[in-house]
């Protein structure tokens, strides 16, 4: 297929996310899209469709804009299948931590791997990632926790995506715990990381992010390091909130931190912050999921006019989940979402979390980056977890 005009028609139910239009979602029956340079231009009934040379016929299928994760760690090697095991055999996971394993664990092995095996791996989570029907991924570094492998890691996530033309949003995670080198001060690593680390990374992120909770950063610490990101031209935003009241999401607040992420431990002055700043609450069910743990609030942060997006937090040790169906069906069947706010959320919401004003939705002027599902309606993402989703994906007006 040529780049230029591609026309979808014969769409049963297209999920625009146009507010102009009826309901959360803007549904438009028996509809059409034009897609020309990779840009929506049209979007209407099938039976107005312009003439156009490449037509795809969806078949009475649903199209939904592409899905936007904004939250992963995509870039790591190692397996931690036996601390899965652990931990279902009763061990927490704040005692694996203790005990030198996970993210530890995974630093170690990420570090071990050569570059041509690091890329290769990551490549192939985001291979599966595209096609169940991504088309923008943030990916963080954080696994490599010194100058040479942070480094490495944001390079190896942009080869991944230039490889597949999947959207990468690079982040500069460096503060995701303290590694053995510094093992005892963390305020000694955060001076390295300000002062060394981060500005030699920085050219290569759009974000910095910090783990600002109980036994990894506190809030002071967060706090330099995004102060510090922001001097080198990087957004912040924060994981907050996931294993105590650790005071991030104030903080993210503070800042104006683009997302706040995780937040499984709120309180209603919690909640009540977030509602009043432009700060997005990026949930992840696939964590609680896999640490059985109860899920963040997602129905009082909607209730409450927070916006909401959905990621899947794709990480080796508390969330190796790669699709983003599956964790809208989590938001449904175990956080409380409906799948109007779910499918939203795992769409525009994650595109808002990036700053990304130009996906997210279906309307003339957005990315042509699209996905056909093999379901007549967007609630089968929910109602049927484990059927395959999706059928076609469009990136930029091509399909991928």
């Amino acid at each position: 297929m040529r780049s230029g005009s591609l026309a979808l028609t014969n769409i049963g139910q297209l999920v625009t996310n146009d507010p102009s239009r009826e309901g959360l979602l803007g549904v438009v029956a028996d509809a059409g899209v034009i897609v020309i340079d990779g840009i929506i231009s049209w979007v209407g009934a099938a039976a107005d469709l312009p003439e156009t040379p490449d037509v795809i016929d969806c078949d009475g299928a649903a199209v939904v804009p592409g899905f936007v994760d904004p939250h992963t760690h995509l870039a790591f090697a190692g397996d931690r299948a036996d601390e899965f095991g652990r931990r279902l055999r009763g061990e927490s996971y704040e005692e694996i931590m203790a005990a030198g394993g996970g993210i530890r664990s995974t630093v170690a092995a990420t570090r071990a791997a050569t570059t041509g095996d690091l890329t290769s791996a990551t490549l192939d989570r985001a291979r599966r990632m595209q096609a169940a029907g991504t088309t923008t991924v943030e990916v963080k570094s954080g696994y490599g926790l010194d100058l040479e492998h942070e480094k490495r890691l944001l390079a190896v996530a942009a080869a991944a995506g230039s490889a597949i033309a999947l959207d990468v949003v690079p982040t500069f995670l460096g503060a995701h715990t303290v590694p053995p080198e510094f093992a005892g001060d963390a305020d000694g690593f955060v001076d390295h990381l300000v002062e060394v680390v981060l500005p030699e990374c920085a050219p290569l992120a759009r974000f910095c992010d910090v783990f600002c909770d109980k036994g990894v950063f506190t809030v002071d610490q967060a706090r330099r390091v995004l102060l510090a990101g922001k001097e080198h031209g990087l957004l912040p935003r924060l994981h907050a909130n996931q294993l105590a009241r650790s005071g991030g999401v104030q903080l993210a607040v503070e800042l104006g931190a683009m997302s706040a992420d995780h937040l499984d431990h709120l309180a209603d002055e919690d909640i009540a912050a977030l509602s009043a700043a432009e700060t997005v609450a990026v949930l992840l069910p696939g964590v609680s999921f896999s640490l059985r743990l109860p899920q963040a609030r997602g129905r009082d942060l909607w209730d409450a006019g927070v916006t909401v997006a959905l990621g899947t937090d794709c990480n080796p040790g508390t969330s190796h989940i790669e699709t983003m169906p599956f964790v809208i069906a989590l938001a449904c069947l175990e956080m409380g979402l409906t799948p109007e706010e779910a499918l939203w959320s795992a769409t525009r919401g994650g595109a808002l979390a990036l700053g990304l004003e130009d996906r997210g939705h279906i309307i003339p002027g957005a990315r042509g980056d699209l996905v056909v599902l093999a379901h007549t309606s967007y609630v089968h993402l929910a109602y049927r977890p484990d059927a395959p989703p999706v059928a076609k994906v469009i990136k930029r007006g091509l399909r991928v």
